[in-house]
């Protein structure tokens, strides 16, 4: 498989799986404006900081208002992590391996960047109301991943576009649970208050896991959704279920058994699944939340790194002299 088609499969489903967890963050934080008490009804800077984009935020606007945060996620060309950027990425990385994915795959991914550009034409009818919007956008990827699950041979093109959605959604779980415990909370007060309780539950909706979590849990505990959200083996949006699942299609890729590496993905891969399996939730927050999910970011890009250099990079790091 040339590398520049794993290059192309790979980063075309990491653009349509930010796009989906960005309007997930939008729609979330709509819903919890309109459940919350005045004093806390615009709360829109977190949002930004999901995507780690605060200090370009700043740079190109003076305050985080509704407004300004809705097109800044949504719309804005120069933000190379807003959801029309994403899918123009996405569609350009699958108008470059049009022979390769199935054709439905090209025309759902082509007819969602338009929609979203003819959206953007409207961007204050978004900005009053994202619900519609998000719907959609949410919709989309999920269409997107059924055909994709159903339409593609499951070869090394699946491998390469599976993981690639896995690692993005890994990262995208571990951002909204360290904006919820660092800012969303404003006072220590109203740690267990019916405030807190509606920011945790907001929270599994961003993940689509509220069912799943009410199923088996029962009540809201923020220490059992921590654990729900990290280090679940079965919830698809789980940290530790993303990464291991990644884990899992690299080694389709390189032929390599798991507990072995030959290059330096499946190193970095395989230390942090395996850390994050013989972690117990009290360890998280002995070392402190957003502690934690700040290192665990550190290590996820220094995976993609790593993936990069094995695959992408014009001298790929395979056998690197790791196994001496």
């Amino acid at each position: 498989m040339l590398s520049r088609v794993a290059e192309s499969v790979y980063w075309m489903s990491r653009y349509l799986e930010r796009a989906e967890n960005t309007a997930r963050f939008l729609d979330v934080n709509w819903r919890l404006m309109l459940d919350s008490p005045a004093p806390e009804q615009e709360q829109w800077q977190p949002l930004v900081m999901v995507s780690g984009d605060q200090r370009a935020f700043f740079k190109a606007y003076d305050e985080a208002s509704r407004e300004n945060v809705v097109h800044f996620l949504t719309f804005d060309a120069n933000n190379p992590n807003s959801i029309i950027s994403c899918l123009m990425n996405a569609r350009e990385n699958a108008r470059c391996i049009r022979e390769i994915i199935p054709t439905e795959m090209w025309e759902i991914t082509n007819t969602f960047y338009h929609d979203m550009a003819q959206a953007s034409r409207r961007p204050n009818d978004v900005a009053d109301n994202p619900f519609d919007f998000c719907t959609n956008v949410k919709s989309r990827g999920l269409l997107l991943s059924g055909v994709s699950a159903d339409a593609m041979a499951h070869d090394e093109v699946w491998d390469f576009f599976r993981m690639g959605k896995l690692l993005e959604r890994a990262d995208k779980t571990s951002r909204i649970l360290d904006v919820k415990y660092f800012t969303l909370l404003p006072k220590d007060a109203e740690v267990g208050s019916t405030l807190d309780y509606v920011q945790w539950t907001a929270l599994l909706k961003a993940a689509s896991g509220l069912q799943a979590y009410r199923r088996r849990e029962g009540r809201i505990y923020p220490i059992a959704i921590v654990k729900f959200l990290m280090l679940d083996h079965e919830f698809p949006r789980a940290v530790l279920y993303c990464l291991a699942e990644a884990q899992d299609r690299l080694h389709a890729i390189t032929g390599n058994r798991i507990g072995h590496f030959g290059n330096p993905a499946e190193k970095q891969l395989g230390l942090l699944c395996s850390e994050l399996s013989y972690l117990a939730v009290e360890d998280i927050f002995s070392r402190g939340l957003h502690e934690f999910t700040d290192s665990l970011q550190v290590r996820m890009n220094n995976v993609d790194n790593a993936v990069y250099e094995t695959f992408f990079a014009t001298y790929p790091a395979i056998d690197a002299g790791l196994e001496q």
